[in-house]
């Protein structure tokens, strides 16, 4: 699950594999159950499977229609754009997957179905990802233009000591946060001011159920990471008797308000953080010392790298005229703490911006983290993140809730915590009928749901899973003691071999299970 890191960001069953028709009567791939007044055409259509033009000869694609306004079938509808990997063997069903974000594309994810589930895997379900409503192909939101979107995730704070801090922020620099947050807010209610109060997690359940129904399964199997793991855990709420096996995998926290959740995810990048130092101390060459130094004075490394950067931009060899200044040090070193696979990036770029001032490195990671491509064009997955984040949770809308949080966060996580604070500003101005009200899952009457949290996730803390194991009815925990955010399909067979047992065998994990130590 993806956060705007920093602080000016802030403010600111069997299944038809051949090409063709799926559906059938209302009740059809319902469990006999007969949907919600209304919405019997939604769950009734068909999708014109074809080949896809991207992603190799075996994938296929289509649309599907869901209704913006659940509470209004009648009423404005929207394509949802949704890809498949036919089973290599005879489909026993769909195997829906979503990689998180929010903001990230299912249909991308399923693209990548060889490297996100196993051969057993694929050779029985077929792998189904579709972009969410307001992301990609999928009716996307899109609320500043490139040069808007520069701006708001890259412009440094206005501090006491002049450095950027965060933890010092300026009653000028707070007005400049503001003023950037209620920017986003108006630039979206500009370009997309209906779509915007239904883009709510809940929202995105409900299409999920539509598709379960319209691909003919009676029962939802799922794989959803990070972000995807709150989708899967309002599905089973919403709709306990059709969920089938479910695997949570790198857990958003559900009963926090936007505020809590970012405060502890903090939490969460300084461990990250912190494991990252000690493997490259332990490593010859590395740009935040030795082993002998230890890992604080690594730490305090990069506090020093980001207090320069502040004061003084590094050097951005790229030409498109950004300053890398502290804000965009911390987006390229926290984007890239997401996985251990990144690590030796991260050195590298570290290496290039403490011994030669060159933050150019830096800057790249920062613009994959949040989908800016060459020459300066985004993605809309920044517009969708934050849109989603502020519909799922309620925010304060007291300004000083938000520096009594960056205090609290900083005792957390010293580097990242203050930021991590501020960048739920944006929420305290989004329209306060598109929130949703605060709610625990616990999916009562639904099959063991299997939970997955890593020990040292960098953005979803493993205490989230935890919690979520314990407050679903029939949630199971499988630790994973390792680093890097989610732990399925990242190479540690343990963890692998049993998400493949349970979803292929129905095994469900012996409670207490703990790989990778």
């Amino acid at each position: 699950m993806k956060r705007l890191r920093p602080a000016a960001a802030a403010a600111a069953a069997l299944v038809v594999t051949a090409a063709g028709c799926t559906g059938g009567d209302p009740g059809s791939g319902n469990g006999g159950q007969a949907p919600s007044p209304g919405l019997e055409p939604f769950y009734s259509q068909g999708i014109d499977w074809e080949p896809c033009t991207d992603g190799g000869s075996r994938f296929e694609c289509g649309v599907f229609e869901v209704p913006m306004d659940y509470g209004d079938p009648d009423g404005r509808r929207l394509e949802i754009a949704v890809k498949r990997l036919p089973a290599s063997g005879r489909s026993e069903g769909s195997l829906l997957v979503n990689p998180g974000g929010p903001g990230g594309s299912g249909y991308d994810y399923a693209a990548a179905a060889p490297s996100v589930v196993g051969e057993g895997v694929r050779e029985r379900f077929d792998v189904v990802g579709f972009d969410p409503r307001g992301v990609a192909r999928s009716e996307p939101i899109s609320c500043l233009d490139p040069a808007g979107m520069d701006a708001y995730l890259g412009a440094d704070l206005e501090s006491e000591d002049g450095d950027g801090d965060p933890l010092e922020v300026t009653e000028e620099g707070l007005e400049e946060l503001e003023e950037s947050a209620r920017g986003f807010v108006e630039g979206c209610r500009e370009r997309a001011g209906e779509l915007m109060m239904h883009l709510g997690t809940e929202n995105v359940a409900r299409d999920m159920d539509v598709l379960r129904a319209v691909l003919g399964d009676d029962r939802l199997t799922y794989l959803g990471k990070s972000y995807g793991t709150l989708i899967g855990a309002r599905y089973a709420d919403l709709f306990p008797d059709r969920a089938g096996a479910m695997v949570l995998d790198g857990v958003l926290a559900a009963d926090l308000d936007a505020l809590e959740t970012g405060v502890q995810q903090a939490g969460g990048f300084e461990t990250a953080l912190r494991a990252f130092v000690e493997d490259c101390q332990a490593r010859e060459e590395c740009p935040v010392g030795t082993a002998e130094d230890g890992v604080d004075a690594g730490v305090e490394r990069i506090a020093d790298l980001l207090d320069r950067a502040g004061r003084e931009p590094l050097e951005n060899t790229t030409g498109d005229g950004r300053e890398v200044g502290r804000t965009r040090v911390e987006l390229g070193i926290s984007g890239a703490l997401y996985s251990e696979g990144s690590w030796g990036e991260v050195r590298d770029a570290l290496g290039d911006a403490i011994e030669d001032g060159d933050g150019t490195a830096l800057l790249r990671l920062g613009d994959r983290l949040y989908g800016r491509d060459e020459p300066r064009t985004y993605t809309n997955s920044v517009s969708a993140l934050v849109a989603v984040n502020c519909s799922d949770a309620p925010a304060p809308r007291d300004i000083g809730a938000y520096r009594d949080a960056a205090r609290e966060a900083a005792q957390e996580s010293p580097l990242f915590g203050a930021s991590s604070a501020w960048a739920v500003l944006t929420c305290a101005y989004w329209p306060q009928e598109a929130v949703s009200e605060e709610w625990e899952p616990d999916a009562e009457g639904a099959d063991p749901i299997l939970v997955v949290g890593t020990t040292r996730d960098s953005a979803t803390p493993f205490a989230w899973a935890e919690e979520l194991a314990e407050d679903l009815d029939s949630g199971v925990l499988l630790t994973y003691d390792g680093d890097g955010h989610t732990a399925y399909g990242t190479g540690d067979a343990c963890v692998d071999g049993a998400v493949d047992a349970y979803l292929l065998e129905d095994r469900v994990p012996e409670e207490g299970l703990t790989c990778g130590a």
